[in-house]
C-alpha cells in the first residue's frame, strides 16, 4: 500500500527535483510503481549527513526552515500511542495526551516518529498495521518514522504475523555474517511491508556476564570481535531490505546483574576494557552507516565518575560516542519509562538532560506532555540553545531522507501479503537454525535410539517433531507433580530429552529427576546456554537458543540424525 503524501512532502519532492537529485538530498519522487529498496553502499549514511552542513535547497534544510520551535521539539519524541486505529479513540490517548486517537496525537505534538507495541493495541494484524501506519503518516505533517522493537527470539513484539527468525546468540553460533544479514534483510523487508520504516536492532552488547537478567541470548555472543562482525552485517542487511537499524545499549549492557528496565545497573570496567570489551561493536555499527544509536540506563562511573546512567551523561554519549567514535548520526535514549534511568530525576528533567547529554530522540517518556514541556522551556529560556535543537532535529531529518521516509516513499509499499511470512524468508530463517544447532556435550550419543520420552516447558511441540516420541510436559516451573509424572513416564522410555529454558530452581530439579531414573538424559537448551553450566546428570546437550519453531525444528532434526550439528557456542560456560 502506498502512502498518501503529505503537502509539505510534495514541496520537498519539488525541492529536490530542483537540487537535481543531490545525493544528501533524499530519493527521487514516487512513481506508479514501488521504489527500489535502497542498499547499503548506495544508501546515504546518515552519520555523515549532518555534519555535512545540508544546503539551503536540500529537503532537511527546507524542512528545518519551515518548522516552529513548538514543531521541533515535537520532533525529538518518539511516545507510544494506543490502539489499533489512527482515528480509532482510545482512554489512554485521552488521559496521557489529552487527545483521544493516535492521528490527533501526531497532529498536535509533532512527534518525530511513533513506537508500535502489541500491549498498546497497534498489533492485531497485517492490515490493521499497514492501515495503522498509513493513517498516522497521513496526519503528520513531516512524515514519520515509525519503529518497532523487533529483535526476534526473546524480543518478537509483532510475532507471530512476521517470519520466526532466530535471535542473535543463535545467529552468533553459526559463525556467518551472511546469517546475520540475511536475518536483518528478512526482517526488514516484512517491517516495510508494514509501513515500518525503523527495527529497534541490532542488539551490540558483548554478554559477558552469564547473570546478565536482560541482555542474554539477545546478544551475538561474548567474543567482541565476532559480535562486531555480526553487528555490522546486520546493518547491512536492515539496509539492503531499506529499513533503518538502531545498534544498542550504549556503553554496552552486556556485564550487568541489574535489569535496569527494574533498576540502576553499575558496571565497573575500565575505560580499558570498555575500549577492548565494549566499544568493538559500536565502533562497526558507526562504520557501516548505523542510523540510530540507542543508550543504555547504566552507570559506568569510571567513564563517568558523576553517577548519572549513561543516558544522561554528555562524557559519553558525547565524549565518547559522538568525539572518540566520531559518530553524528541520532542518538536515542532506551524507553524513559524504565527504572534505570528515572531513579536520580523526575520525569521533565530527565527528558531536559538526555539533550544536553547529547540525545536526539527521547524514546517513550512515560509522562509525555511533562517532558514535551519541559524540552520546550528549556529551548525557550536558553538552557537548550536553538542551536542545539536545531542539531537534532537535522539530525533525525537526515536520517529520514536517508532512509527515504521525508519524500514518504520508504515503506508501505506492495501487498503485505505477499511479503509476511514468504515461504523464501521461511526458509532461510530454518537454515540459520540448522546452522546454529550446537553440540555441547556427548556428540556420540547421537542420534537418539529406541524409545523417546520429552519433557519440560516445550515437551509437546518438540516431541510432534520426533517420530513415535511421548511427551510429558511441565510448564516453565514444572511442580512437584509434574516431576513425578515425568518421573513415572521415564520408565517406559530408553531415552529422557528435556527442554530447558534458562533453568531456575524448578527446571533444575526436572533435570536432576530425570538423571536419577538411570535413562541416558538429553538436554536442548533453548534460551543462554549458560544455565548447562549449572544443570548436573545429563548425557548428551544440545543449544538451540530458542523456542521458536524453526530452531525446535533444528533440534528435532539433530536428534533423529537428519542434521550433523555446526554450531559453535558463542559464549564461555563457566562451571
Amino acid at each position: 500500500m502506498a502512502r498518501s503524501l503529505p503537502p509539505v512532502a510534495l514541496l520537498l519532492i519539488a525541492t529536490l527535483t530542483a537540487a537535481c537529485g543531490s545525493p544528501s538530498g533524499g530519493q527521487a519522487p514516487p512513481s506508479s510503481s514501488p521504489p527500489p529498496r535502497p542498499s547499503a553502499a548506495a544508501a546515504p549514511s546518515p552519520s555523515a549527513s549532518p555534519s555535512a552542513s545540508p544546503s539551503p535547497s536540500s529537503p532537511v534544510s527546507a524542512t528545518l526552515a519551515a518548522m516552529s520551535v513548538e514543531e521541533k521539539v515535537g520532533q525529538l519524541f518518539m511516545p507510544v500511542v494506543y490502539g489499533s486505529r489512527a482515528d480509532g479513540a482510545h482512554g489512554e490517548n485521552q488521559a496521557r495526551f489529552g487527545v483521544g486517537t493516535p492521528a490527533q496525537i501526531v497532529r498536535k505534538y509533532h512527534p518525530g516518529g511513533v513506537i508500535l507495541f502489541p500491549w498498546a493495541g497497534n498489533v492485531s494484524g497485517a492490515e490493521q498495521i499497514v492501515k495503522l501506519t498509513a493513517g498516522l503518516q497521513k496526519a503528520s505533517t513531516v512524515p514519520l518514522i515509525i519503529g518497532a522493537d523487533q529483535e526476534n527470539g526473546l524480543v518478537s513484539r509483532l510475532a507471530p504475523l512476521v517470519t520466526e527468525v532466530p535471535g542473535s546468540m543463535a545467529i552468533g553460533a553459526t559463525r556467518r555474517p551472511a546469517d546475520a544479514r540475511t536475518a536483518a534483510r528478512v526482517t526488514g523487508e516484512e517491517l516495510r511491508a508494514l509501513g515500518i520504516d525503523l527495527d529497534f536492532a541490532p542488539v551490540a552488547d558483548v554478554n559477558v556476564n552469564p547473570a546478565n537478567p536482560v541482555i542474554g541470548s539477545r546478544s551475538y555472543g561474548s567474543d567482541p570481535a565476532r559480535v562486531a562482525t555480526m553487528v555490522g552485517a546486520a546493518i547491512e542487511g536492515f539496509h539492503d531490505a531499506g529499513v533503518g537499524s538502531a545498534a544498542k545499549h550504549f556503553p554496552g549492557h552486556g556485564d550487568t546483574k541489574v535489569d535496569s528496565h527494574s533498576g540502576l545497573p553499575v558496571i565497573q570496567h575500565s575505560r580499558s576494557q570498555w575500549e577492548r570489551i565494549d566499544a568493538p561493536p559500536f565502533r562497526a555499527a558507526v562504520e557501516h552507516g548505523v542510523d540510530i544509536v540507542m543508550s543504555a540506563h547504566v552507570v559506568m562511573p569510571k567513564l563517568d565518575p558523576s553517577g548519572d546512567p549513561a543516558t544522561l551523561s554528555k562524557p559519553i554519549l558525547t565524549g565518547l560516542l559522538r568525539e572518540k567514535l566520531g559518530y553524528d548520526g541520532v542518538v536515542s535514549t532506551d524507553a524513559l519509562d524504565m527504572q534505570g534511568v528515572r531513579e536520580k530525576y523526575g520525569d521533565a528533567e530527565v527528558a531536559v538532560r538526555a539533550v544536553l547529554a547529547g540525545v536526539d530522540l527521547l524514546l517513550m517518556p512515560p509522562d509525555f506532555r511533562k517532558a514535551y514541556g519541559a524540552v520546550l522551556d528549556a529551548v525557550k529560556s536558553g538552557r537548550i540553545s536553538r542551536a542545539r535543537l536545531d542539531q537534532s532535529v537535522t539530525r533525525l531529518l537526515a536520517m529520514k531522507a536517508a532512509r527515504g521516509v521525508l519524500d514518504g516513499s520508504a515503506a508501505g509499499e506492495g501487498e503485505a501479503g505477499d511479503v509476511l511470512r514468504s515461504k523464501d524468508h521461511r526458509t532461510a530463517a530454518q537454515g540459520i537454525a540448522d546452522r546454529s544447532v550446537t553440540v555441547v556435550k556427548g556428540a556420540r550419543g547421537l542420534p537418539l535410539k529406541g524409545d523417546v520420552l520429552v519433557t519440560g516447558p516445550a515437551a509437546k511441540r518438540l516431541a510432534g517433531m520426533l517420530d513415535g516420541a511421548s511427551a510429558a510436559a511441565t510448564g516453565d516451573t514444572p511442580t512437584s507433580a509434574q516431576i513425578a509424572g515425568a518421573r513415572s513416564a521415564a520408565a517406559k522410555a530408553d531415552t529422557v530429552v528435556v527442554t530447558t529454558e534458562d533453568a531456575g530452581p524448578a527446571q533444575s530439579r526436572l533435570v536432576s529427576a530425570m538423571a536419577a531414573t538411570g535413562k541416558k538424559v538429553v538436554v536442548v537448551s533453548m534460551g543462554a546456554p549458560y544455565e548447562l553450566a549449572r544443570l548436573r546428570g545429563y548425557d548428551v546437550a544440545l543449544a538451540v537458543y530458542s523456542r521458536g519453531e524453526p530452531s525446535l525444528k533444528a533440534a528435532a532434526k539433530a536428534l533423529s540424525g537428519d542434521l550433523k550439528a555446526k554450531g559453535v557456542l558463542p559464549v564461555r560456560l563457566r562451571g
